[in-house]
C-alpha cells in the first residue's frame, strides 16, 4: 500500500525579495491542489466563490470568497479549483523571520508577533475584515516592491488587531510537533482524502500506522482533538456541503456520493453539522450566490 504524506513545497522568492507575491485569475489558475506544507507563512484571500478548505485537521466549507492565514509547516490543500467560481487568487508567502530575526521582537511588532503564533493553528477572517484586507492585497499587483512591503505589514498588524476571525484548529494540535507524528497523522489524512467514499475500517487505519486500534485512537484523539470517526464525517459532510452549492444532484445521491450509506444518518448529521437540513442549505446558498 502507497503511503502519502504532505509534499514539501520549496517556496523561493524572485532574487533580490523577502516575501513572494502570486496573483491568479481566469488566465492563470492555481495549480497546487495536492496537500502540501512549507516554512514559509502564507496569507490567501480568495476574491468570490465557494469551495472546501482542509487546514491542518479542519474541514469546512466557504462562501463569498476567503481569507486564511496559515501558519509555517501548517499542512493545507489548495481552497480553488475550477468549480469554486472566484475571481481572482491572491497569495502572499513569507517567513517568519523575514525582515529579519529580531524585527518581530521588537515592541511595535508585538500584534504581528502574536497573529503568527496564532497562525500555527489557521486563521479564518470573516466579516468586513475579508473584505477590507482582500481590496489591500489585490492593490498589491500595482506597487512597487517597496510599496507592497509597507502594505504587507500595514495588512498584518490590521489582521493583527481584528476581531473577527475563527482558529481552525484546536488548541494544542501538533501536528508538526515530530516528524515520526507528522508522518503518521498525514499517512491517515491523505487516506481519508483519497478514499472517504468507501468504509474505513479502523483496524485498517491503525494498521496503516502500525498502532494498534486503542492505541491509534488515543493517539488521533491527542493530535487532532477529534475522534476518528468524527473527523471522517466532518469530511464527509463538508463535501457533500460543497455538492450541494456546486452540482445540480438530487439530495439522496449526495448524500451516497459523499460516503454515507444511510440516508436517514446523513440528514441527522448533516443538521447537526450546519444547523440546517440539506435542502435548507442549499436554498440558502441560492440566495447567498445569487
Amino acid at each position: 500500500m502507497i503511503q502519502h504524506k504532505p509534499a514539501f513545497e520549496a517556496i523561493a522568492p524572485d532574487f533580490g525579495h523577502s516575501f513572494t507575491y502570486q496573483k491568479f485569475d481566469e488566465d492563470r489558475s492555481n495549480t497546487n491542489v495536492r496537500w502540501h506544507y512549507h516554512p514559509e507563512i502564507e496569507l490567501v484571500y480568495v476574491n468570490g466563490g465557494s469551495g472546501k478548505r482542509q487546514i491542518g485537521s479542519h474541514v469546512s466549507y466557504y462562501t463569498d470568497g476567503d481569507l486564511i492565514l496559515i501558519g509555517s509547516n501548517l499542512p493545507h490543500c489548495g481552497l480553488t479549483d475550477k468549480l469554486t467560481g472566484n475571481k481572482s487568487e491572491t497569495v502572499v508567502q513569507m517567513k517568519a523571520d523575514f525582515l529579519g530575526t529580531d524585527f518581530f521582537t521588537i515592541p511595535e511588532m508585538k500584534k504581528i508577533k502574536a497573529l503568527f503564533d496564532l497562525s500555527k493553528s489557521g486563521i479564518a477572517f470573516h466579516g468586513d475584515i475579508k473584505r477590507q484586507i482582500g481590496e489591500k492585497m489585490e492593490l498589491l499587483q500595482h506597487q512597487t516592491d517597496f510599496q507592497r512591503l509597507l502594505a504587507i505589514l500595514n495588512i498584518l498588524n490590521e489582521l493583527g488587531n481584528a476581531k473577527d476571525y475563527k482558529v481552525l484548529n484546536a488548541e494544542g494540535y501538533s501536528i508538526t510537533a515530530e516528524v515520526k507524528d507528522n508522518e503518521r497523522i498525514n499517512t491517515v489524512f491523505n487516506y481519508v482524502k483519497n478514499n472517504f467514499r468507501e468504509e474505513l475500517p479502523l483496524e485498517v487505519i491503525a494498521d496503516m500506522v502500525s498502532m494498534t486500534i486503542p492505541s491509534f485512537c488515543r493517539y488521533f484523539k491527542k493530535i487532532t482533538n477529534k475522534t476518528f470517526v468524527q473527523f471522517v464525517n466532518e469530511y464527509r459532510l463538508v463535501h457533500a456541503s460543497k455538492l450541494l452549492a456546486e452540482q445540480p444532484m438530487s439530495i439522496t445521491d449526495v448524500c451516497f456520493e459523499s460516503g454515507f450509506n444511510n440516508f436517514s444518518h446523513f440528514n441527522k448529521s448533516f443538521k447537526a453539522f450546519t444547523g440546517h437540513t440539506a435542502s435548507e442549505y442549499r436554498n440558502q446558498l441560492k440566495t447567498v450566490l445569487s
